[in-house]
């Protein structure tokens, strides 16, 4: 399961490229690493997903593609940045998407690109995206697990803890290399 850490989002974030298709790329990737929508769902976000939530601050209401299961997603600074990026795109505009979305094949090429420009070498498919919200952004920060799997919809609680136990394997392996240096 690949994803990206902290350090290594970050790196791809602050990237600036020459080629804007990287930077559109970039962006709805970045984008999905802060709302935890796979590719096809994100590609059929349109401009009526996004509503008001209970907290009176903007959400995405949409359905998984793949399950049809209900999602609320409240949105994140950094997600509503990408959105508002794009709302005067060409390809937005005029239209009810949010994102002016690649095909997956184009996308996971130029993603190849992206970890090549800032020397991270991980296999970065678009999935990885997902892998990182549940690790990276939420579980690592402290999100309940019940919450990611709420937020991912899951149906099962018992597909999330996969990423649980991907983070108890990192502090794992850190905690090896901290005693190899006490």
């Amino acid at each position: 399961m690949v994803y990206l850490s902290k350090a290594e989002l970050q790196k791809i974030k602050e990237k600036k490229f020459k080629r804007y298709t990287l930077s559109i790329n970039r962006d709805i990737f970045v984008f999905c690493c802060y709302t935890g929508l796979p590719y096809g769902d994100v590609l059929e976000l349109k401009k009526k997903h996004i509503q008001i939530g209970i907290d009176g601050k903007k959400w995405i209401y949409t359905r998984r593609m793949k399950t049809n299961t209900l999602l609320r997603i409240p949105l994140l600074e950094e997600a509503e940045r990408i959105l508002e990026k794009y709302k005067e795109h060409p390809r937005v505009n005029n239209s009810d998407i949010l994102l002016p979305v690649y095909s997956n094949q184009k996308t996971n090429q130029y993603l190849r690109e992206i970890t090549k420009a800032v020397k991270i070498n991980k296999q970065l498919s678009f999935h990885a995206a997902r892998h990182t919200f549940a690790t990276t952004v939420t579980l690592a920060n402290g999100v309940p697990i019940e919450t990611v799997s709420k937020l991912l919809g899951h149906t099962k609680l018992s597909t999330t803890q996969i990423y649980a136990r991907v983070i108890d394997s990192k502090i794992s392996n850190d905690m090896d290399k901290l005693r190899g240096k006490v």
